[in-house]
C-alpha cells in the first residue's frame, strides 16, 4: 500500500520552465500524487503542447498553464497577483528553468563555449534564467507560502556538476587542437552550484513558516544525444547509463509531499553514482 503521506489533494505546484523536458516529467510525477499543475514558461505554443501532452495521461488533477519570465520580477509579480484573484494557492514551487547548454549540438558552445571566449552576455543571459529567476520565484511565491498556516515547499533543479566538475572531455571532437575543443560552459557549474547555496538559505529563512527547501541534482539525462557522447559519459558512471527521462518523478513526488516531511536544506544526488567516482 502507498503511503497517503505522498497524496497532495488539494495542492497547487507552480512549475518554471514547465514547457521543457523535465519540466513536464516533474508534472506528470506530480500528477501521479493528485497535485493541481501550473506550468509557467515564455513560450505559449510550447505550454499548450506540453499540457497536451500531459492530458493524454487522464489524470484528473486540474493544469493550467501561464507565461511567465523568470527573469522578470514583474512578470513573476503578475503572475501571482492572476493566481490569486483565480483563487489558485501555489503550496510548491519547482524551479526548474534553466538555459542548458546542449555543447554536443550547439554550434555556439562549440565555438565559444571555452572560458576565454564566453561571451559575458551569454554569462548574464543563463545566470538570470536559471539562478536569478529561481531566486525572484522564490523571493515572491515563498513568500506567499510562508504567509500561510500549512507553508510550503520548495525545489530547485540543480545537478550532479553542483558537486564535482565537468569532465569537459566529453565533448571532444575529433581534428580540433585541444585549445579550441569545445567544454561544459563555466555558467552550468556556476549556475547549479548557486541553487544549493540559495536552497540552504531558503531552508532557514521561513523556517517559523513551516516553508520547506530542498535540491534535486539529476544526472545526465539521455535524449537522444550523439552517440559517442552518450558512450563516454555511460563509462564515467557506475550504473554505465544515461538516466531516462522519466526516473525522477518518485524523487520529486518524495521531495514535494509530506513523505519528506523531516527533509530541509538538502541536495538528493541521483547520478547513477557519478559523483562517487
Amino acid at each position: 500500500m502507498i503511503s497517503s503521506r505522498f497524496d497532495l489533494s488539494g495542492r497547487t505546484a507552480l512549475i518554471t520552465g514547465g514547457a521543457g523536458l523535465l519540466g513536464q516529467e516533474h508534472a506528470l510525477a506530480l500528477l501521479e500524487c493528485n497535485c493541481n499543475i501550473v506550468l509557467t514558461d515564455i513560450s505559449l505554443e510550447n505550454l499548450e503542447k506540453a499540457k497536451k501532452r500531459i492530458s493524454a495521461h487522464k489524470f484528473n488533477s486540474k493544469i493550467s498553464y501561464f507565461l511567465m519570465d523568470v527573469t522578470s520580477e514583474i512578470s513573476i509579480i503578475k503572475l501571482s497577483e492572476k493566481l490569486i484573484s483565480k483563487n489558485i494557492k501555489i503550496n510548491i514551487l519547482i524551479n526548474n528553468a534553466a538555459l542548458d547548454p546542449k555543447v554536443e549540438k550547439n554550434s555556439f558552445y562549440i565555438n565559444n563555449s571555452r572560458l576565454e571566449n564566453f561571451n559575458l552576455l551569454q554569462w548574464d543571459k543563463e545566470i538570470s534564467i536559471g539562478l536569478t529567476g529561481a531566486f525572484l520565484c522564490s523571493k515572491v511565491f515563498g513568500t506567499l507560502m510562508a504567509e500561510k498556516l500549512n507553508g510550503g515547499c520548495i525545489v530547485n533543479i540543480a545537478s550532479d556538476l553542483s558537486i564535482i566538475a565537468p569532465d569537459h572531455r566529453i565533448y571532444n571532437k575529433k581534428g580540433i587542437e585541444d585549445k579550441e575543443q569545445p567544454v561544459k560552459p563555466i555558467t552550468y557549474s556556476v549556475i547549479k552550484s548557486g541553487l544549493i547555496g540559495l536552497t540552504k538559505y531558503l531552508s532557514t529563512y521561513w523556517y517559523k513558516n513551516n516553508v520547506r527547501c530542498n535540491a534535486l541534482s539529476p544526472g545526465g539525462i539521455f535524449n537522444n544525444q550523439d552517440e559517442e557522447f552518450v558512450k563516454r559519459i555511460s563509462e564515467r558512471i557506475p550504473l554505465s547509463r544515461m538516466a531516462s527521462k522519466n526516473e525522477y518523478r518518485e524523487a520529486i513526488q518524495f521531495l514535494c509531499s509530506e513523505a519528506s516531511s523531516y527533509l530541509n536544506g538538502h541536495n538528493l544526488v541521483i547520478d547513477g553514482g557519478r559523483s562517487v567516482w
